[in-house]
């Protein structure tokens, strides 16, 4: 990544969850930390979030769910980035996630899971350390 450029991030909602204020809050504190954010809206397929990705040259996708989809969501997602060789996203979820799903969801790739009450600077601090530059 050029250190010049902004850290892009794609925040995407995959699965059928209508409820979507969490990731436009997160969407206008990451702009507001000086990144760059494509908010891809609800109802995302794992192929939809991953080709936004690679269009807009993403550093870092976002997913959030409140629907309990995460499971198969997130995995299928991280399936695809390596399918299309992007490994060097950095990919992070957040919403309402069991804890004990956290462990198996690490285990695939993601780099983090954020849940309600989580600060957001720490989050924020969370991508900026943690996306390869």
């Amino acid at each position: 990544m050029n250190k010049d450029r902004k850290i892009r991030i794609v925040l995407a909602k995959p699965g059928l969850d209508g409820h979507d204020r969490g990731a436009k809050l997160l969407a206008r504190i990451f702009m507001e930390a000086g990144m760059e954010v494509i908010y891809t809206g609800l109802r995302q397929t794992p192929e939809m979030i991953v080709e936004t990705a690679r269009q807009e040259d993403a550093d870092v996708v976002g997913l959030s769910s409140l629907s309990g989809v995460h499971n198969y969501f997130f995995p299928r997602v991280m399936e695809l980035l390596k399918e299309k060789d992007m490994n060097d996203v950095l990919v992070v979820g957040g919403g309402i996630i069991p804890d004990e799903d956290i462990a198996g969801l690490k285990q695939t790739g993601i780099a983090a899971i954020f849940g309600p009450g989580t600060p957001t600077t720490e989050i924020v601090e969370f991508i900026r350390t943690n996306v390869r530059k």
